[in-house]
């Protein structure tokens, strides 16, 4: 069975799909099988490897209704070994929809269960919010990562976020289990940036990765071409960074 990594912080703009995206992109070129949900209504995942959906696409919101028709949206992208099941902004409707069906909160998770007979990694890019599709991203893994950015005003409402998470373990998932925290955007002239990391790992004892990854010009860069950083620029500091932290994954498992 492959394992689910959902990538959530409710906090916007803390490179959670870059990381998403990157991490995806390095798992397959290592030669898994990687499945990259986006789950985010902003479908920021999705255009950053180069889908683009249009009004009469079917996608992520569709097979949350109907599940039957999870594999029919699923699609390869340029990077052998990686598919992308899309989304588009009208999934937002879907977190109104999902309120009256009964067991909401594991509708993702039912709708994986075929998927990880298949893939070695489905990785989950959630919305930069603590609502209903992120408690369903949340169940539906096996682990969490969270994208930390070096910034002072990153750390505010991790607190909130680590309260959700164990909200998540104790009624809903009790095997549920935080991989670790990435620290993001990091800028080693920076001293508000090691400060954060000192803090950080007061929140998060031995579950910090190794792996940071710096603020570099060509991760930002990647997304507007419809690429990932492995296809747009493998050899940037960014590169270098996530393919360091997709092989640490891979010691952990």
């Amino acid at each position: 069975m492959g394992q689910v990594i959902s990538l959530v912080n409710q906090k916007g703009g803390v490179g959670k799909t870059t990381t998403s995206v990157n991490l995806a992109a390095y798992l397959a070129s290592a030669g898994k099988k990687v499945l990259l949900v986006d789950i985010d209504p902003q479908g920021n995942a999705s255009s950053a490897l180069g889908f683009r959906l249009g009004p009469d696409d079917t996608h992520i919101y569709h097979a949350l209704l109907d599940p039957g028709i999870f594999p029919t949206i699923i699609k390869n992208s340029e990077i052998s070994g990686l598919h992308m099941a899309p989304t588009q902004n009208n999934l937002a409707g879907a977190a109104i929809e999902l309120v009256e069906m009964s067991r909401r909160e594991y509708k993702l998770r039912n709708l994986l269960d075929e998927a990880r007979k298949i893939y070695d990694y489905i990785i989950i890019d959630n919305p930069p919010s603590l609502g209903l599709l992120t408690i369903n991203g949340l169940v539906a893994a096996d682990k969490i990562i969270i994208p930390v950015q070096a910034e002072y005003f990153a750390l505010e409402g991790l607190g909130q976020l680590l309260k959700t998470i164990y909200l998540v373990q104790n009624n809903l998932h009790p095997e549920l289990e935080i991989l670790g925290a990435v620290i993001t955007m990091f800028d080693k002239r920076n001293r508000l940036s090691e400060s954060v990391m000192r803090e950080l790992y007061q929140y998060f004892p031995n579950k910090i990765f190794r792996s940071v990854i710096p603020r570099n010009v060509r991760l930002a860069e990647a997304p507007s071409h419809g690429q990932s950083i492995l296809t747009y620029d493998s050899y940037s500091r960014g590169a270098r960074a996530y393919d360091k932290l997709a092989k640490e994954i891979l010691t952990l498992n």
